[in-house]
């Protein structure tokens, strides 16, 4: 049995699975804040003994780069390590792989109803692929075509030197530049960009502020879900929360094209992460495509790209897949 999870800033996911069953039925799960606890092991103990189920190895995507076996969770005080996590789980293998890379794992294997297509494009044959998340943090990776198969490559783009495009932006990374040394694309394209752009446009007076969404955040100590309630209400919605998700959906749109060049995603480009997920009704509009496909001389070629949303949890399903493939006996075969 496979024990496989996803380890994010904000929430964490576990899951048993079996060779038989696949990575996308597993056989028991949980989800939890991840703040509640002070370790992974904490929380796959607390799991593992309301399942009882026996377990002999594990995969994890965690949200953090992973070196020699060791990960220190970004935006969450954990260090994480193969070997203690053997050790005090008592598993024989325990592989973590980082979280962009399990979702890149997983797309391969995607069934239809795991993806929402935003462009349909014309997709290259064995082109690469680029895939970006906004969730708690910004995260981003690509698969490249091996001869045989699609393999997957971590990265930390995200953490990139953000570069605005337009006035607002350019005022926005001013705003930002007196608070942070370094602003990166994370710190405005992400669950903790959201209240960065709301504040900054608050601040310079760009639309009144509702007293409804003054009073929800004065009573919550995470302002991102508000924002995002309010800004996409069909039928009220507030427009400082508005203008904050339009912005944030030109800069997701900016940054995503800025990788499928880099990487030359000619496969497609697929959106992840739980922002991302939220975002679709604004996703549907012109924005994004308008702000992925401002690339100079090559705008008509970024309108080709095909451009997928995933709406299964990508991280855990790539993370057992992972797990069942390459930490058993060879008896589970995609």
């Amino acid at each position: 049995m496979l024990l496989a999870g996803d380890i994010g800033g904000t929430k964490t996911d576990l899951a048993v699975y079996s060779s038989e069953s696949g990575p996308f039925a597993p056989l028991a799960e949980t989800e939890v804040h991840s703040a509640d606890y002070g370790s992974l092991e904490a929380i796959a103990r607390e799991f593992l003994t309301k399942v009882k189920v026996q377990i002999d190895r594990a995969c994890f995507a965690v949200a953090g780069p992973v070196i020699s076996g060791r990960a220190k969770i970004t935006n969450l005080p954990w260090v994480i390590d193969e070997s203690k996590i053997a050790k005090e789980l008592k598993l024989e293998q325990v592989h973590l792989m980082n979280d962009l890379e399990a979702i890149a794992f997983a797309i391969p294997s995607l069934r239809t109803d795991d993806v929402y297509t935003l462009n349909t494009g014309v997709p290259v044959l064995n082109g690469a692929i680029g895939v970006i998340a906004p969730g708690t943090g910004l995260g981003e990776s690509f698969l490249t075509w091996d001869g045989s198969r699609y393999v997957a490559h971590s990265s930390e783009g995200g953490h990139a030197s953000y570069a605005p495009t337009d006035e607002t932006q350019i005022g926005l990374l001013a705003y930002m530049l007196k608070h942070f040394d370094h602003v990166s694309y994370e710190h405005v394209c992400s669950g903790i960009g959201v209240p960065h752009i709301y504040e900054y446009l608050r601040s310079v007076n760009y639309a009144d502020e509702a007293p409804e969404v003054a009073e929800a955040l004065a009573a919550s100590r995470d302002a991102t879900p508000i924002i995002m309630k309010f800004g996409l209400d069909p039928a009220h919605p507030s427009a400082l929360c508005a203008a904050t998700l339009d912005i944030l959906v030109s800069i997701l749109g900016d940054e995503a094209g800025n990788l499928v060049l880099k990487v030359l995603a000619t496969g497609g480009l697929y959106l992840a992460g739980g922002v991302a997920t939220h975002l679709l009704p604004a996703l549907k509009g012109q924005r994004f495509m308008q702000s992925f496909t401002r690339k100079g001389r090559f705008a008509e070629l970024m309108a080709r790209m095909p451009i997928h949303l995933i709406v299964t949890r990508a991280a855990l399903a790539g993370s057992a897949r992972y797990g069942l493939e390459n930490l058993t006996d060879g008896s589970y075969h995609r």
